[in-house]
């Protein structure tokens, strides 16, 4: 399983509408993942004080690290 897809399967998991959710590498920067949700779930994606997304980027770095892929930056954004 690469990172996008550890990824798309955490945050699948937190969000009501898993339809809505893209997960996809940023163009400009291949160590940079694009999470975009649905604006109702952006709150359940991020959490009480970063706590949900700081999981997810702890979770996706430490498979990068056993990986030998370097460090991951996940950008999370509401659809508009």
């Amino acid at each position: 399983m690469n990172l996008v897809e550890l990824t798309e399967y955490l945050v699948k998991n937190i969000v009501q509408d898993q339809e809505s959710v893209t997960v996809s590498k940023n163009k400009e920067d291949e160590s940079i993942i694009d999470v975009i949700v649905a604006e109702d779930d952006l709150g359940a994606v991020i959490g009480r004080s970063g706590k949900v997304a700081n999981a997810i980027r702890t979770l996706v770095q430490a498979a990068a690290y056993t990986n030998n892929q370097g460090r991951v930056r996940i950008n999370i954004d509401a659809k508009k």
